[in-house]
């Protein structure tokens, strides 16, 4: 189940990405008295009384200033087109949003031409309830501050918030009045689902859209040449090999520096949090491209969020061959991707149809060996024979001692380990014992979850 998704929204230097590392709870954002620092929408978790949601950051809009700080006039296209679209997808992909003004500013032009632009654009949906908007007073740092928050009641925006989100002050409050707007939207529990969900990842143009029309068989999804087509997390649903299956188009994840404002922020949102409700990524590459520091970057993303994934070379008809061709490919792979040393990869080519067969039973393949259990008595023979092989190396001058295994879930699968003291064991041991597991096991494209408890005598 994805969770909650916060946008903060306002002209800039009005202290969002202070706000923004005040409720994640720690220093994500560039933070700068310039007006327009934040040049990428950041996303971090954040939790409130039980309630999880994630926090977006986005760039200032200003009908003065545009969203990098150029000047704008009131009626220029460019001023219109990216407040309107940054506005609408907040409202559009935002369970929630945060109206930020200024009290040391006081009530400005150009928050009135926010607030407005707010206002349409929760106006516009259809297709669903308009997302609450709370309106937040920050820099109310001293009583006559805040007091004079009430000013921005003429916005038309419901009751000022007044906080300091430098100092932290008001933030409670706020955070209990944002716990109200979506504790109605939030699920009691998670939800079981008979359908795989598959989700389909990749950078721009790597042919995410025409891997999926194959695999469907028909033209369901609009396929372009221009990067950046797909603007929506698209869910299709079809029955394969006696199995429910949940397809999940995305939009193109680019490098953070490479994502302009607006529209395509918020479709590279939607697609983490389509990652987020899938349990196999499918992360797809251009064989004509090799495996680029971006694709590197999505894969870690989904090692991240410990969902399995399948990597899909497309476009290997594009591939000069040779007898050694797929093996030096492979390595190529291996090299590039090694923290995804244990996952499958499959060539293939959307284009003319090779290998795509192959797509779906690997995924369901991974799907299985995700939700496997192991019984307690084999994982601590596992263990026995693995001490003896390597013993823990002792951390400073104190031997460390394992006694006691066992799988305490699955999906992904996660491992208990007792010992004397959880602590001392060395990351390094953790990766030998993982590499048992999967020797063993195996566990293919499926990460795995060690954690160690302290051993009570």
């Amino acid at each position: 189940m994805s969770k909650l998704v916060v946008a903060l929204v306002g002209r800039p230097n009005v202290g969002k990405s202070t706000l923004f590392n005040r409720l994640a709870g720690q220093r994500l954002a560039v933070v700068d008295d310039r007006p327009g620092t934040t040049r990428d929408r950041l996303v971090a978790e954040a939790e409130w009384r039980g309630i999880a949601f994630d926090v977006v950051d986005t760039g200032g809009i200003d009908p003065t200033g545009g969203l990098r700080g150029e000047p704008l006039s009131l009626d220029s296209a460019d001023y219109i087109d990216q407040i309107r679209s940054q506005a609408e997808m907040a409202v559009g992909g935002a369970d929630a949003v945060l109206f930020l003004v200024d009290a040391l500013s006081g009530v400005t032009p150009a928050d009135h031409e926010v607030a407005e632009i707010l206002r349409r654009a929760q106006g516009s949906l259809r297709d669903r309830q308009a997302p609450p908007v709370l309106l937040v007073v920050n820099r109310c740092d001293n009583k006559g501050l805040r007091d004079q928050a009430v000013e921005f009641y003429e916005l038309g925006m419901g009751d000022p918030h007044p906080v300091s989100a430098l100092h932290g002050t008001g933030t409670g409050d706020l955070l209990d009045a944002l716990f109200e707007a979506l504790e109605p939207q939030a699920p009691a529990a998670e939800e079981t689902q008979a359908s795989v969900r598959i989700a389909i990842l990749g950078r721009p143009n790597v042919g995410k859209s025409s891997l999926l029309n194959r695999m469907l068989g028909e033209e369901r999804v609009i396929v372009s040449p221009i990067p950046g087509t797909t603007r929506d997390a698209i869910d299709t649903h079809l029955q394969a090999f006696g199995t429910q299956v949940t397809l999940i188009d995305t939009a193109g994840i680019r490098r953070r520096g490479h994502i302009d404002p607006g529209v395509e922020k918020y479709s590279v949102l939607r697609a983490l949090r389509a990652l987020e409700r899938s349990d196999v990524a499918l992360l797809v590459t251009d064989a004509t491209a090799g495996v680029t520091a971006q694709d590197a970057h999505i894969a870690g993303m989904i090692v991240d969020l410990m969902k399995s994934v399948v990597v899909i070379v497309n476009k290997w008809d594009a591939v000069d061959k040779d007898s050694g061709t797929l093996a030096a490919y492979t390595e190529h792979v291996r090299q590039e991707l090694s923290f995804l040393d244990y996952v499958p990869v499959l060539f293939i080519s959307a284009k003319t149809g090779q290998r795509v067969s192959q797509v779906l039973p690997m995924a369901f393949q991974v799907q299985e060996e995700r939700l496997r259990r192991i019984a307690t008595s084999d994982l601590n023979r596992m263990l026995r024979e693995a001490l003896d092989q390597h013993p823990p190396p002792a951390h400073a001058g104190q031997e460390v001692r394992l006694y006691f295994m066992a799988q305490i879930r699955s999906d992904p699968p996660t491992f208990a380990i007792q010992a004397n003291d959880p602590k001392r064991v060395h990351f390094t041991y953790t990766r030998f014992l993982e590499n048992r597991l999967r020797e063993r096991y195996g566990f293919i494209g499926t990460p795995i979850r060690i954690v160690y408890r302290k051993h009570e005598r």
